[in-house]
């Protein structure tokens, strides 16, 4: 059969580890036989960072700002154990993913991947949970300091028309470690209309949370935009029968466990990273979960929403059998390549996405899986866990 065309690249962000190997295999097996695949390509290791001065990770993110549609592998955030564990590294890089949010701003929405062979852990969620993640500053852009001495740390805005304003943070007594974050009121816009929109979009009800008793100045601007920013949007969530509101985070962590889902959960940066994960373990697993940065001029970049891998990783180079989940990453090239199809008018391209995923699912619930996945499945069914290579072989069979 003559393969699916394609007239404008992808940005192609390669990874990391286990799921470096997987981003090999599913190009390999799912994807190259099928589409005449156009991508431009960059390599997004923790070694090439390194090598770059981590310059190829603007260069990405600024390509997929050219070119609209993005899919990124897993990569590492070096900790002070990956400063051992790679000696040649000349500095502890910042997550490559907080840079490409930064260039590119807008939101993050993350949704499960729901099987019906595999329950909930939360017995009353009925439909998925989506989370909408800020994509830029907090503790991402933050800058720290530690001090070993009695002193005091003060935080001071100097403005562009000589006007300061200082704030004393605290008189320490002794040793101390400070922390100052930021974000920008055009971002928390943007965050606030993605988010809107995309309640529109889906005709889902819209959740915003965040600390403003606390945290009274930072979250309660947080909070005060979202409100002025709906208006623009209250007539149409009305005739759409959907509603938006606003509550504390621990309160809607409440309402959450208590809901049957099917809504969007919008979150502050951290808050996102945080409680998308635990909506993804809570319905089945990290490795099912979809991930989508959604900027405000509507470039879209894809990527699962967990890590590298790396106990798989280790076990792979020893030539030990893995049993890893790949849905997940599946389902970042399956985004990319619809959203494509879809801007440059390709239906064939869109469909391939599709059928792609809907082999996905006939195999997992033909009980073929991921060991972790064989585990969680309904009592009764009948799970086959299978090796890395031999599910992503069984998906290209029914492919």
């Amino acid at each position: 059969m003559p393969k699916i065309q394609m007239t404008t690249p992808l940005v192609e962000m390669d990874g990391d580890e286990m799921t470096r190997v997987l981003w090999r295999m599913i190009k390999d097996r799912l994807i190259l036989p099928y589409v005449d695949l156009k991508t431009e390509y960059y390599d997004l290791g923790l070694l090439h960072r390194n090598e770059t001065k981590d310059q190829v990770t603007v260069d990405a993110a600024n390509a997929t700002k050219r070119l609209g549609v993005a899919v990124k592998c897993a990569t590492i955030t070096p900790n002070k154990q990956r400063m051992i564990e790679f000696p040649q590294l000349t500095e502890m890089w910042k997550s490559p993913n907080a840079t490409i949010r930064a260039i590119l701003d807008g939101t993050v929405f993350r949704s499960p991947i729901v099987i019906g062979c595999i329950k909930p852990v939360v017995k009353n969620w009925e439909k998925p949970i989506t989370v909408a993640r800020h994509a830029y500053g907090d503790v991402y852009k933050a800058v720290e300091l530690v001090t070993d001495e009695p002193g005091e740390c003060v935080l001071t805005f100097k403005g562009q028309s000589g006007a300061e304003k200082t704030l004393s943070v605290q008189k320490a007594k002794g040793p101390a470690v400070w922390q100052a974050m930021h974000n920008m009121e055009s971002s928390i816009r943007s965050f606030a209309k993605s988010c809107f929109q995309y309640a529109i979009d889906t005709k889902q009800d819209l959740w915003f949370s965040t600390k403003d008793t606390i945290s009274k100045v930072y979250d309660g601007q947080f909070k005060t935009i979202f409100e002025e920013e709906f208006e623009a949007y209250k007539d149409k969530f009305a005739s759409l029968g959907i509603e938006y509101f606003y509550t504390l985070i621990d309160d809607a962590v409440a309402r959450v466990i208590r809901s049957r889902g099917g809504f969007i959960w919008a979150c502050k940066n951290y808050d996102g990273d945080v409680m998308s994960d635990m909506i993804s373990t809570a319905f089945g697993s990290l490795a099912m979960m979809t991930s989508v940065l959604v900027a405000p001029d509507g470039t879209t970049e894809y990527e699962a929403a967990h890590g590298t891998v790396t106990k798989h990783y280790y076990n792979y180079l020893k030539g030990e059998k893995t049993s890893t989940n790949p849905i997940a990453t599946i389902f970042a090239w399956t985004g990319a390549l619809r959203k494509r199809g879809e801007l440059d008018k390709l239906p064939d391209l869109a469909a391939f996405a599709g059928k792609l995923e809907k082999a996905c699912f006939d195999t997992l619930m033909s009980g073929t899986m991921p060991k972790e996945l064989a585990a969680l499945a309904d009592e009764g069914f009948k799970a086959a866990p299978a090796a890395t290579e031999e599910f992503i072989d069984a998906i290209a069979t029914r492919l």
